[in-house]
């Protein structure tokens, strides 16, 4: 296996700086996910470890040796694209072996280890069958095991599940969680589906605009955001954002005054911020109480019930929507009048320009 390192590497296309001087340290038999938006340089940061791309600055090492000139079929790394590109002509079999095949390797060796990778994704009473006789999570689990044969020190997977179906994706996702448990292998995913990237990843990395926005666990990722941008894209629903003021600072206790009159009471973490200061506000959606009185009042817009939750929209008097994470007993309906009441110690606070200031709890 592999532990993967870059530093300061970046890319320029011509005058365009697609990926900004990105500092990552991958452990060996670690599973990384990079996720962000479309053109943030996700898959620009994945071709180039895959040594598809050029790094224009900074080192990539592989196992701690300098490898920005080893060619792709020299750094021991599978890649898995999002298009499963398999032979039509041939059987899984010969498309698995296929790679060994032209690096001439004995038959014995190439079945061998074809059977292996059948074993472990379970295509074993596939081997025989045509790529147009099998399903789209067959057809990945294949191109899977093309690379599977090569024992790669490490496997980078750009987009592989962007062409199944929603519960096709669901079932991937497991098989590649326990993938990663069965090979014991170094991973590198990348996804624009931050959902993926919460179910699978033992640390993603936030890419945004070429930048790292933060680099975390799922869990640190969600409940303690960097930046206001980590906030948003993190979580589904997403975060709610509240602009607000601060009002005063006493006794450990810091008041914001939030748009449109209310006002909350949190407790001072390290150096509080200035009175006056503009602040932001993030409340996520499953941190709402509802309740006969609250700072935070609406009418109810549009309800969701999805079964286990209910998801509120509701529309305060300025026509913000605040979006509310509920359990099934929500009975509420379309035009009620509701208050709410954000649960204080579970909140993030984001300064002027969009950094995460200290935790802060309820006094």
């Amino acid at each position: 296996m592999a532990a993967l390192e870059l530093r300061q590497v970046g890319k320029w296309y011509g005058g365009f700086e697609a990926v900004k001087s990105v500092d990552l340290a991958i452990a060996d038999r670690e599973f990384m996910v990079f996720v962000g938006p479309s053109g943030c340089g996700k898959t620009t940061l994945l071709r180039m470890i895959a040594g598809l791309e050029d790094i224009t600055s900074g080192d990539f090492l592989i196992d701690g040796a300098r490898a920005n000139a080893v060619p792709p079929d020299k750094r021991g790394l599978a890649m898995v694209f999002q298009s499963y590109a398999l032979y039509p002509h041939m059987t899984v079999a010969q498309n698995m072996g296929f790679a060994l095949k032209m690096a001439g390797r004995p038959r014995a060796e190439i079945e061998a280890k074809v059977r292996e990778a059948a074993r472990i994704l379970r295509l074993e009473a596939e081997l025989g069958r045509k790529p147009r006789m099998l399903s789209g999570g067959q057809r990945q689990r294949v191109a899977i095991g093309r690379a599977i044969v090569r024992n790669p020190k490490g496997f980078l997977f750009d987009e592989p599940l962007s062409n199944l179906d929603a519960a096709l994706r669901v079932q991937m996702r497991t098989e590649l969680v326990k993938l990663h448990r069965s090979l014991d292998a170094t991973m590198i995913y990348v996804t624009h589906d931050q959902i993926e990237a919460m179910t699978m990843a033992d640390r993603i990395v936030v890419l945004n605009q070429g930048e790292v926005a933060q680099v975390g666990t799922p869990l640190d990722l969600y409940h303690r955001p960097a930046n206001l941008f980590v906030a948003g894209f993190i979580g589904s629903p997403k975060m709610n954002f509240f602009p607000a003021r601060v009002a005063g600072v006493a006794n450990g206790s810091l008041s914001l005054a939030l748009d449109g009159g209310a006002t909350v009471a949190l407790a001072a973490q390290g150096a509080p911020p200035a009175a006056g200061a503009a602040l932001t506000l993030g409340v996520r959606p499953e941190h709402f109480v509802l309740a006969a009185e609250g700072p935070l009042a609406g009418s109810v817009d549009v309800v969701e019930h999805l079964g286990a939750e209910t998801i509120l929209y509701v529309k305060e008097s300025r026509g913000a929507i605040i979006v509310v994470r509920t359990d099934d007993l929500a009975h509420v309906r379309p035009g009620e009048a509701v208050h709410l009441v954000p649960r204080l110690d579970r909140v993030s606070l984001f300064d002027a320009e969009g950094r995460a200031i200290a935790d802060s709890s309820a006094t």
